[in-house]
């Protein structure tokens, strides 16, 4: 290398005229990026070298937990679009009783006292006089008590109702997004309109270290909506979910060289850049960016061969597909899903959040045809999540890894056009299952109707209060200088439900 490409202004990352990032990607190390990303995590410079933001002491994470932490991994599964309560976790014998009637008919005309509707949608279709009239709709499925607990599970969740002594189902969540954005607002805690804020996962990310070095400790599988694509935000890209794919011949991008080349050349090529890198060394020794990016594309080589690996299924035994539903058509993509999430916890990622149903609104959005809507899409995770719940539990993993099943909102209590339900906001639930959390309780509840979380209220970032907890995380202690987190961004740890 020339005297003048060692000059300081070249330091940025240059070898001779060539972006370095660009060499790697020649030699089949596109993806090195996000290893750096890491790399640069862990040793807490990301917001400089990515976002551009000023360094500092405070706020910056040493990647070591603040408390004895009860988990050590998260997987997260949003069902996009909106799951109703009414049909899966939240049986309401009094919304059968008075289908049928206007909620001012029934003795359950209080919910909708205007003080309490700040964003109220009116739910209406006409009468035989060609009246608008608010009407309850019917419960479209029926539930049956499960296991030591008696829980009631919607009988579209039979393999799930057969775990619910390990779940503990919170009945009483609500928000204040009444549209799509609240997936947005359900992974941060802020409404879209606020702006752009981390998701808890991208906290997490930045909050503690590595269990494995070969893989990244955020993952995403499934889609994401552009609203809810990425993470980090003013933590920076580096804390975004690495996005992986069911191939174990293409799990992500920029994971396999564009021309296919011989391994020992490839390796030749890493050293190659190794050795220029340690050189750049000798004259900055005191650049920890560049300490970092040596690292990292050492992590790149190792995650070329670990993902791959990863997310071939061909040791997994026959026994293991079928407990999961991968031989199952109706359920064989979730599935694959549900057993990649049990491997990668198995190797130590930290963080895997699973999309189900993404794209435009969501899959579970039923403001029509709410049977057959959700009676397919629960087909579809019902028996991978099962799956994954009992995988977990019989490796010893569950104690360790906590599993959260969310969606963004439920559905009205009453009918949208002659068959659906529309978006609803003032209560709806979500369960957690593992690492630490109480098997087989309810927690809170809606009123009669299923409108409002009338008992033990709870904002959707009490459920990320309650993860950080079980991982050994305050959140009061991760924040950024000069980005003051509102009081309601950190939550209520839900005592109740943990062990």
């Amino acid at each position: 290398m020339s005297q003048t490409n060692r000059s300081p202004k070249n330091s940025g990352g240059r070898c001779r005229g060539t972006h370095r990032r660009g060499f790697l990607s020649d030699l089949g190390m596109g993806f090195t990026g996000l290893a750096l990303g890491a790399m640069l995590q862990r040793d807490g410079i990301e917001r400089a070298a990515w976002a551009g933001m000023p360094m500092a002491d405070s706020g910056v994470s040493d990647g070591r937990p603040h408390f004895a932490p009860k988990a050590k991994s998260v997987i997260w599964l949003f069902m996009n679009g909106g799951v109703s309560h009414l049909e899966s976790f939240d049986p309401k014998p009094e919304l059968d009783r008075y289908a049928g009637k206007t909620i001012a008919e029934t003795p359950y005309a209080g919910v909708q006292d205007p003080s309490k509707l700040a964003l109220a949608r009116v739910v209406v279709v006409n009468d035989a006089n060609g009246q608008q009239r608010n009407v309850l709709y019917p419960t479209q499925i029926g539930f049956k008590r499960y296991g030591e607990s008696g829980i009631p599970v919607s009988d579209w969740f039979p393999h799930l109702g057969g775990c619910v002594d390990q779940l503990a189902i919170v009945r009483s969540m609500y928000t204040t997004d009444d549209n799509h954005g609240a997936q947005t607002q359900f992974h941060s805690g802020r409404h879209m309109l606020d702006g752009e804020f981390p998701t808890l996962g991208a906290w997490v990310h930045y909050g503690l270290g590595s269990l494995n070095d070969n893989l990244p400790q955020f993952i995403s599988l499934g889609t994401r909506e552009y609203w809810n694509k990425k993470d980090g935000h003013y933590l920076g890209p580096a804390h975004d979910a690495v996005p992986l794919r069911i191939d174990p011949a293409n799990p992500l991008d920029y994971g396999r060289p564009e021309i296919e080349r011989d391994a020992r050349a490839q390796e030749i090529g890493f050293e190659l850049v190794d050795r220029l890198d340690r050189l750049r060394a000798v004259d900055y020794p005191d650049d920890s960016a560049l300490a970092a990016r040596i690292q990292s594309y050492e992590l790149a080589f190792r995650m070329q061969r670990s993902i791959p690996e990863v997310m071939d299924f061909s040791d997994e035994t026959a026994e293991t597909l079928s407990l999961y539903g991968v031989d199952q058509p109706h359920c064989r993509d979730f599935a694959q899903q549900m057993l990649a999430a049990r491997r990668l916890v198995e190797r130590g990622v930290r963080f895997i959040q699973v999309q189900h149903g993404g794209g435009g609104a969501g899959a579970w959005d039923a403001h029509g045809g709410l049977k057959a809507n959700h009676e397919s899409n629960c087909r579809q995770v019902d028996q991978p999540i099962a799956g994954l719940l009992k995988d977990l539990a019989r490796r010893g993993l569950l104690d360790e890894t906590l599993v959260v099943f969310g969606t963004e909102f439920g559905r009205t209590p009453g009918t949208q056009g002659s068959d659906g339900r529309d978006h609803h906001i003032y209560g709806f639930s979500v369960w957690m299952a593992g690492g630490g959390v109480k098997g087989g309780v309810v927690h809170g509840a809606t009123d009669e109707v299923g409108f409002h979380a009338v008992e033990n209220r709870h904002y959707v970032t009490d459920i990320h209060a309650t993860i950080m907890r079980q991982l050994g995380l305050d959140s009061r202690r991760l924040e950024i200088p000069g980005r003051k987190r509102l009081e309601i961004d950190h939550g209520e740890v839900i005592h109740e439900i943990l062990g």
